[in-house]
């Protein structure tokens, strides 16, 4: 087992599909994270403000304002914070190249990790041809979606009354259905060929709401997760290694006591040690 102190400090942390604004959101989470978290660098991979919602009404809570707030301090105490905006906060991508104060907005970027292996990071909508070509599907979908993350709340109160963690209807029904195992293979797919493009040893996005570490085709894809359904990021040590953590949230408490480690090429999550 790993110092844990030592595990709080990273050089770079990849953060995605936040979705502030909605029921879903988990910031409380999020922000128990940036709390205990420090880096050098942080990368906002899209979806961080959820604007559909945000059109139809949002559900914005304190936790909401503070995980902002966090980020913004980090900025200001020194940590470089780079956004490159997805679908749901696409209206952001008009202002891509500018700085707000010391947010950095960027349509996409090329990293370099302390190892020296370079990776292009994106949100990943672009390669969503449902995202790119109906929107109005989209939106559907999007809807659904937020059905069977509402389903997520009742369900987890019951599983509380019974000391059982959370647990996500939503991750579990994505899991099984198979167009949806067949849609994940063919984003990921099409995003290691864009690493390819641009002469990079990887890739690194969020959009699916799937953390993942794995090669394919001898390319490096990395998935950042989200913060809905399973709580999940990418940290880079300063020695150059990334992997994914899962911040976990434990049954009979809204605090989070303990983090989830994944060193598995396959991407899945395995309990720390």
């Amino acid at each position: 087992m790993t110092d844990a102190c030592a595990e709080m400090n990273y050089r770079t942390v990849f953060i995605s599909d936040v979705h502030l604004g909605t029921r879903a959101a988990q910031a409380p989470a999020l922000l128990d994270f940036l709390k205990r978290v420090d880096a050098d660098t942080y990368y906002l991979v899209g979806d961080i403000v959820d604007f559909w919602k945000v059109r139809r009404g949002p559900v914005w809570a304190q936790s909401h304002n503070d995980v902002i707030q966090k980020l913004l301090r980090k900025a200001r105490k020194g940590s470089r914070v780079i956004y490159i905006p997805g679908n749901h906060d696409e209206g952001l991508r008009d202002y891509c190249g500018l700085n707000f104060g010391s947010i950095e907005i960027r349509r996409d970027a090329i990293f370099e990790s302390a190892a020296g292996k370079k990776y292009v990071v994106l949100h990943g909508d672009e390669f969503d041809i449902v995202v790119r070509y109906a929107k109005w599907l989209a939106f559907l979908g999007d809807r659904g979606y937020e059905l069977a993350l509402w389903t997520n709340a009742p369900l987890n109160w019951l599983r509380n009354k019974f000391g059982l963690g959370y647990w996500s209807l939503s991750s579990y029904l994505k899991s099984r259905v198979k167009s949806a195992v067949n849609f994940i293979g063919e984003f990921e797919t099409a995003l290691s060929g864009v690493a390819r493009r641009y002469d990079v040893d990887g890739v690194i996005c969020g959009h699916i709401h799937h953390a993942a570490d794995r090669m394919i085709d001898g390319v490096h894809y990395l998935n950042c997760g989200d913060w809905v359904e399973s709580a999940t990021a990418l940290v880079e040590t300063h020695s150059g290694e990334i992997k994914v953590i899962h911040w976990q949230i434990p049954a009979r408490n809204t605090g989070l006591i303990s983090k989830r480690d994944s060193a598995p090429s396959d991407g899945s999550l395995s309990e720390a040690a």
